[in-house]
This record gives structure tokens, C-alpha cells and sequence, in this order.
């Protein structure tokens, strides 16, 4: 493509250069008057400004522009040798190059349930691994990762542009397949889930990192079971929070009964008081029956025999 569009411009500058150079002449020939073309330049001249218009047609079809965050490998078919030309404008020989530009840009990998998501969106692409225990979970994830600028040339000779099918995708199924095999379903669904997503990125990393690319990050986005098992997991809760109600109700009818007996108890005590006091004081009984009656009462008529005088009895 870059040889087409060079030969192009350089045929376009060389017809506007004989236009420009040329003149129209009337000869003489046999008696017959003729107009002809004629150069109007020496022919040393007219060698120097073709090669300075080949020149510039060469420098003009040379010319790239490498997006922010990118980088061009270049292969020189001539010595066999890669080079690589970060962002911003580069010189390229189209004959003598041929060229491939990377993103060293955060990229993503995502394998999901969920249509419309990740790499293959018309498809469930979740991911299921068997539990230590034999039984299937689906597993969502997201793998962040870039590719490392200093071994661009090692990717592109040893995997080619292609990588994240290559290489990414086929490391991330393989490791998750081994880590979630050594755990048990529930850690997978509850309690080891952060654990388990650390030790994934570590693999990982241990196996992408020396072929040239940097992790980032991974996410288990979701888990999810077979719908048997799922169910069976719903019920299980639903029994675990009915159970966890009773032994609410249970408590507080354990602490209930205990309130009830200390009230028993103080009550009994305070019976035991009472009567002891009357055994030493009989008139007690009706200190506690005046004790209870409004500040206003002054005098008690119990029958028309006996008038009790409070304030006597109060002092006393």
C-alpha cells in the first residue's frame, strides 16, 4: 500500500513538472510548419530537480503518525532487524518497512454471563470450574493488563497482534480451572472469595508477565451455580435465618423468665422485710397503710368508735 501511494505522488510531481518546463515551439520541416513541445531546461538540470522531487515524493509517502499511547514496530526486510517508534510523527520507508502498530494502553479481558459484555457478547462466555468437591460454579472475571513497551518486539515475533486471543485468554480459563479446584464451594460464594481472586492475579502474573505483559488487576465479577444447586443454597438460607429467628425468640423469652424470676425474688425479700418488722413493731402495719394514702389526709374514720389522728401517729 505504502509502494502504491509513493509511485502515485511520484508520478503526479513529475507530470506537473513537465508541464511547468515545457514550451510550445513553430518549426520549419520539409516545407511544413509545425508546433512542437520543447524542454526548456538544460538536462543537468533537469536531472537535479526530478531527484529533488523523487526526494520529497519519498519523504511525503515516509511519513506516519503513531496515536498517543501506541507504539510501531518496524521490520526492515533489507537488514532483518526490528525496531520500535513511539507516539507522535515517524519516518518510514514503505519498500524497504513493513509496519505494525500496538496499544500500550490498559486493555481488558472480560468473561461474563451477561450478553452485550466482554470480548464475545453474543455468547455466555462465564467461565465453570469444578470445586474441590466436584460440583460446577460459573465464574465471571475481568482482567485488567498492558502490554509491556520494553518487550513489544519479543510479543510481536513470538505471539503476533493477536495475543489477547492467544495468549491472555487461554492463561486466564487455566488458571481459574486450578485455583477455584482447590477450594470449596462455599469459600468460592462467601467466605474465601477475596482470597481466591488474590491468588488468581498472582498466577497470572507469574505466567503473562515473562512474555510481556503487565496485570493490573482482577475482579471476580460474579459466581453463579446450576440452578439445582442454587436452589438448594436458597433454601438453606432461608432455614438458616428461621432458625436464627427462633433462637432470637428463644432468648428473649430465657431472658424474660430471668427478669421475672429476680422480680420473684425481690418481691419475696421484701416480703420477708416486712413481716420481720411487724413481728418487732406491730404498729408498722399501719405506718405502711398511712404511707401509702395522698399528703391531704389528715384524719381516718374507721368506724365511729376509732378516729385516727395521722399527724400523731406519723410523728410517732
Amino acid at each position: 500500500m505504502g509502494l502504491l501511494i509513493f509511485l502515485i505522488v511520484l508520478a503526479l510531481l513529475i507530470y506537473i513538472f513537465q508541464k511547468s518546463v515545457q514550451k510550445y515551439v513553430v518549426v520549419e520541416k520539409g516545407g511544413e510548419v509545425r508546433t512542437v513541445r520543447k524542454l526548456n531546461l538544460p538536462l543537468y538540470k533537469l536531472a537535479v530537480i526530478t531527484l529533488v522531487l523523487l526526494i520529497l515524493g519519498l519523504i511525503a509517502v515516509s511519513i506516519r503518525y503513531v496515536p498517543v499511547g501506541h507504539a510501531m514496530v518496524k521490520f526492515n526486510i533489507v537488514t532483518k532487524k526490528f525496531s520500535v517508534s513511539k507516539e507522535g510523527i515517524t519516518l518510514v520507508l514503505p519498500i524497504v518497512y513493513n509496519t505494525y502498530i500496538y496499544d500500550l494502553r490498559r486493555q481488558e479481558y472480560t468473561m461474563t454471563s451477561k450478553k452485550g459484555e466482554g470480548k464475545k457478547p453474543n455468547i455466555d462466555d462465564s467461565l465453570w470450574a469444578p470445586t474441590s468437591e466436584g460440583l460446577q460454579v460459573g465464574i465471571d472475571i475481568t482482567t485488567w493488563y498492558r502490554v509491556n513497551p520494553d518487550k513489544l518486539v519479543y510479543i510481536h515475533r513470538k505471539i503476533g497482534p493477536d495475543y489477547a486471543e492467544k495468549i491472555v485468554r487461554p492463561t486466564i480459563r487455566s488458571v481459574v480451572r486450578l485455583v477455584i479446584s482447590e477450594y470449596k464451594v462455599m469459600d468460592v460464594y462467601s467466605a474465601k472469595r477475596r482470597v481466591i481472586q488474590n491468588e488468581i492475579e498472582d498466577r497470572i502474573k507469574k505466567i503473562l508477565e515473562p512474555d510481556g505483559f503487565i496485570i493490573d488487576g482482577v475482579v471476580l465479577r460474579d459466581v453463579h451455580f446450576t440452578p439445582g444447586f442454587a436452589k438448594a443454597i436458597e433454601e438453606k438460607q432461608i432455614a438458616q435465618q428461621e432458625a436464627e429467628r427462633m433462637n432470637y425468640v428463644l432468648l428473649k423469652e430465657q431472658k424474660e423468665a430471668e427478669r421475672k424470676k429476680i422480680e420473684a425474688q425481690g418481691e419475696a425479700k421484701k416480703i420477708e422485710i416486712v413481716s420481720k418488722a411487724l413481728n418487732q413493731n406491730p404498729k408498722y402495719l399501719k405506718y405502711l397503710y398511712i404511707s401509702k394514702l395522698s399528703d391531704k389526709v389528715k384524719v381516718i374514720v374507721a368506724d365511729q368508735p376509732t378516729i385516727l389522728d395521722l399527724k400523731d401517729i406519723l410523728s410517732k
